[in-house]
């Protein structure tokens, strides 16, 4: 068999291959609640051959969403539709379905990246204020966020464990907590945007010390009987930013706490950095490195995965245990049957998709050869 088409534990879940779908923003919510886009979206991933899919950074509080159009689950209403939506799904496939539960911090109130790449959003448009660790703007012509208080951190570590019981209830697989890009977790993890003099500032283990909170409430919110991860950076790409020796020890502390996996990424905390972005498996160094650090979790790593040899190298040289796949589904939602088929594996099409197949379609070979077999 295949490597990447071997079954992996995740926690309680048991996954059919090593593929998951990562998290990707579609800034097409309205106050919040996913809307038809979302539906077909997330329908098509969920049929996608994949072994589980992640839904976006939804936002546990208005005031943690990036832009207005991001997804939230901090009210009824938002619950509703994504209760709807998973029901909708479960009529036709059985994919595990996760959502990542994320707060912005200074990175919030923003346009989506197709309106000016992403720029603050004015009062006039709607803009409204950001909290961080430090009153530090990501960019001078950003907002200046409001430091957290006691009060402030306080809220924000009930607006997660709230939001997890509504993805519990709402029926999804597992949660994903982010720490990752540069987002309220993340600025405090890192000494580039944490530059806090208390308790939760200065030293690794204070600068730690909020995001693992988070965590332990958050853990505790959400039930053992589903998976639990997180999202976390391996690197800012700035000198002086979090050194890999604090992603390990990080990545211990989650794993003693009870996380069932960690999900490698990168970047996102300071905008000038120069990220290798177009470099295929740029961040597969990090999960790597997590990997040794805590050999009996799960590591999921991501990052310009684009093939399904790629993708087969990573987990048959134990790397990682899962291949997180954006972009390239976003090109072909069929990557990962594709991939099947390049592997030498069984597509598995969905019954009504099946006479498109490798096995029943003589136009398949014709079709990927044109493409350049770029699956």
């Amino acid at each position: 068999m295949s490597p990447l088409f071997s079954p992996h534990a995740l926690g309680p879940l048991t996954l059919a291959n090593r593929i998951v779908i990562a998290p990707m923003c579609q800034y097409s919510a309205v106050d919040g609640v996913p809307q038809p886009w979302h539906w077909q979206h997330l329908g098509r991933l969920a049929i996608s051959g994949a072994a589980a899919v992640i839904v976006e950074a939804t936002g546990v509080e208005a005031a943690g969403r990036i832009t207005p159009g991001d997804t939230g689950l901090w009210n009824d209403a938002q619950e509703a539709a994504f209760t709807r939506l998973l029901a909708d799904i479960r009529t036709y496939a059985d994919t595990p379905i996760g959502i990542q539960l994320a707060h912005a911090g200074r990175k919030a109130s923003t346009t989506p990246p197709w309106i000016d790449r992403g720029r603050a959003l004015t009062a006039a448009e709607g803009g409204w204020p950001t909290v961080a660790p430090s009153a530090i703007p990501f960019r001078d012509d950003w907002h200046r966020p409001t430091e957290l208080d006691a009060a402030g951190m306080d809220r924000v570590v009930e607006a997660f464990v709230q939001a997890a019981g509504r993805a519990d209830r709402a029926g999804f697989d597992l949660v994903e907590l982010h720490a990752a890009h540069g987002y309220l977790l993340s600025e405090f993890l890192s000494p580039l945007s944490n530059h806090r003099t208390d308790d939760f500032g200065g030293s690794a283990g204070n600068r730690m010390r909020f995001p693992l909170r988070v965590a332990e409430a958050l853990r505790q919110a959400w039930p053992r009987t589903k998976a639990l991860g997180a999202r976390f950076n391996g690197s800012d790409w700035v000198e002086g930013g979090v050194p890999l020796e604090e992603v390990q020890v990080f990545s211990q502390l989650l794993t003693a706490m009870g996380y069932d996996y960690l999900h490698l990424s990168s970047g996102g905390n300071v905008a000038s950095a120069q990220i290798p972005g177009d470099r295929p498996g740029y961040q597969l160094p990090f999960a790597e490195a997590v990997k040794i650090a805590v050999p009996e979790t799960t590591v999921m790593a991501v990052g310009m995965i684009v093939t399904p040899q790629q993708a087969e190298a990573v987990i048959a040289s134990g790397q990682a245990d899962l291949v997180a796949i954006a972009r390239a589904v976003l090109d072909d939602p069929h990557w990962a049957h594709h991939a099947a088929v390049a592997l030498g594996q069984p597509e598995a099409l969905p019954n009504p998709y099946a006479r498109a197949s490798d096995q029943t379609w003589p136009g398949y070979g014709l079709v990927h050869a044109q493409v350049g077999g770029r699956s």
